[in-house]
C-alpha cells in the first residue's frame, strides 16, 4: 500500500489523497509535468515499488488554481495504480 486514507477528495473520477497519507517512500521526485486550464500545472511523482518504476503515475498541483483549491495539498494516482 502506498498511500491510504477514507479522506480522498474525488475530481474528474480521480481520488486526490491528502499529501500527508502517501507512504514517502515509494515515491520520488519526476521532472515531468502538465497544464491544466482550470487547475493549474501538475507536478509528478514516479512510484516506485519493489525496484519497479511507474514513471510519473502520481502527479499534484503545487498551487492549483481557485477552481481547485480543494486538491491543494493531495495527491492522484493513475497509470495502473489501483485506488481500492
Amino acid at each position: 500500500m502506498i498511500a491510504q486514507s477514507a479522506e480522498t477528495e474525488v475530481v474528474e473520477g480521480n481520488h486526490y489523497f491528502p499529501a500527508e497519507s502517501l507512504h514517502m517512500e515509494y515515491f520520488r521526485p519526476s521532472t515531468h509535468s502538465s497544464v491544466c486550464g482550470w487547475k493549474g500545472t501538475a507536478s509528478y511523482y514516479d512510484v516506485v515499488v519493489n525496484g519497479k518504476v511507474n514513471a510519473n503515475a502520481a502527479w499534484y498541483y503545487p498551487q492549483p488554481k481557485d477552481a481547485a483549491r480543494q486538491i491543494a495539498g493531495r495527491v492522484a494516482f493513475w497509470k495502473g495504480v489501483k485506488v481500492e
